[in-house]
């Protein structure tokens, strides 16, 4: 059903990512590296390409550079298929207009003329920061059976778990009554909490934990109905355009979702969704060579580990381990662990390069040193780390700040290409 319709997808490529800080110090949140090897931006892209819907929009504004090369090296399509991965970065039409993008409805209003689209045309509006694998195909099923205008996919969640999120109330068939983004009061939240009826028609069994239907940020829009809700001067999906629709009384519905899904819009999250990867069975898998995740083509060598003790650790090609100790971590390509380290709860970005020994003029090479002690922490890309280096939390308030490393929800951050000298304690 869902092909005989043309659908369009379009990728947000997110905010200042304030709250990813200080990862997004010089990149935007798709483009912040997971898994050792990816971009978040793979997965909403992957999923698409998996759906059967290669024809993508990528809407990029903020620190875009790390985002638009990625993309540019790694997706290229099949001529004969129509295929593509399209940037459209926010732009200045003329000098006497500040063309910024000012919101998600606000981006997708200054491209809507790009899109090529007829108005019975469906769109996927995607966020490019979560982490799930999903077939979208499903969802335009539901789209087209229910008759929809538009339909917003729902994860069901603990009620004191959404706050950030937008929330939807459900009628026994589906309809979005209304819609509330990131509802702050707990009056608010248990009137959008699931009723008993709900939980056994989406869950097949009561909770006795309040749920919600949190939004996953994704929305399908009728193209004629997506023109028309843009024709205004809303900036925001959640917060604007999808309120305005119900109460003008447009068919809106919600399509329930019950995989792994995770928002990937803080360090906590971030930090917690890699180290999950670890798992004996994560939730979710890399390894489905159905559906595998897209990402660059980087032609590296198989890694080499030398005399090392691991437990739970994943670990991205082109690495150099000798003798280390490494627990519930996620190594990323071309890192390098010298002898006797001890890392513990940490997510390593790797390098964007490999090192000659011979050619290197910097003091301290990329890497990490020997016999250095690190636990609950994220080293982004290109860091260099000497010998006899601690790095930990512990004791520490959020916010503490020494040496370029900083404590973000509870969790040591090194930035990338930050340089920590021998004997450094944090």
């Amino acid at each position: 059903m869902a092909n005989r319709v043309r659908v369009k997808t379009i990728i947000m490529g997110g905010g200042q990512g304030s709250r990813l800080f200080p990862l997004t110090k010089s990149r935007c949140k798709p483009a912040v590296p997971i898994g050792s090897q990816y971009r978040l931006v793979d997965i909403a892209i992957s999923n698409s390409i998996h759906s059967g819907f290669n024809q993508i929009y990528l809407l990029t504004q903020y620190h875009t550079r790390s985002l638009h090369r990625h993309i540019s090296q790694t997706y290229r399509f099949d001529p004969f298929d129509g295929g593509f991965v399209e940037i459209l970065p926010a732009e200045q039409v003329n000098s006497r207009d500040h063309n910024w993008y000012e919101g998600t409805a606000d981006a997708v209003r200054k491209n809507l003329d790009y899109f090529n689209l007829k108005d019975d045309d469906l769109v996927f509006i995607l966020a490019g920061d979560h982490l799930y694998r999903m077939n979208f195909s499903k969802m335009v099923e539901a789209h087209l059976r229910t008759g929809a205008e538009v339909t917003v996919s729902g994860k069901i969640l603990p009620c004191e778990s959404v706050r950030q999120f937008g929330v939807m109330e459900l009628s026994q068939d589906m309809r979005i009554l209304s819609f509330v983004e990131k509802p702050n009061s707990d009056a608010l939240l248990r009137r959008l909490a699931m009723t008993k009826e709900q939980s056994e028609r989406f869950r097949l069994h009561h909770s006795a934990i309040p749920q919600c239907v949190a939004s996953m940020g994704n929305y399908l829009f009728r193209f004629s109905t997506l023109c028309r809700a843009l024709s205004g001067h809303e900036t925001d999906f959640g917060r604007e355009v999808l309120p305005n629709l119900i109460r003008q009384n447009v068919g809106i519905y919600g399509y329930l979702f019950d995989g792994y899904w995770e928002d990937i819009g803080s360090v906590r999250s971030f930090f917690d969704a890699n180290l999950s990867l670890t798992d004996i069975v994560p939730s979710f898998d890399f390894f489905d060579s159905e559906q595998p995740i897209f990402t660059k083509l980087r032609y590296l060598p198989a890694s080499k580990v030398n005399g090392c003790t691991m437990e739970q650790v994943v670990i991205g090609a082109g690495c150099l381990i000798d003798r280390a100790f490494l627990r519930r971590c996620v190594i990323g390509i071309r890192s390098v662990i010298r002898q006797n380290s001890h890392l513990e709860n940490v997510i390593m970005m790797g390098n964007g390069f490999f090192e000659k020994e011979h050619v290197r003029s910097a003091k301290v090479p990329c890497g990490i040193g020997k016999n250095c002690y690190i636990k609950n922490a994220i080293l982004d890309k290109n860091v260099r780390i000497g010998d006899r280096v601690h790095l930990s939390p512990e004791g520490k308030s959020n916010g503490y700040v020494s040496n370029g490393c900083i404590v973000v929800d509870g969790i040591v951050c090194v930035p990338s290409d930050i340089t920590i000298p021998d004997d450094f304690v944090f």
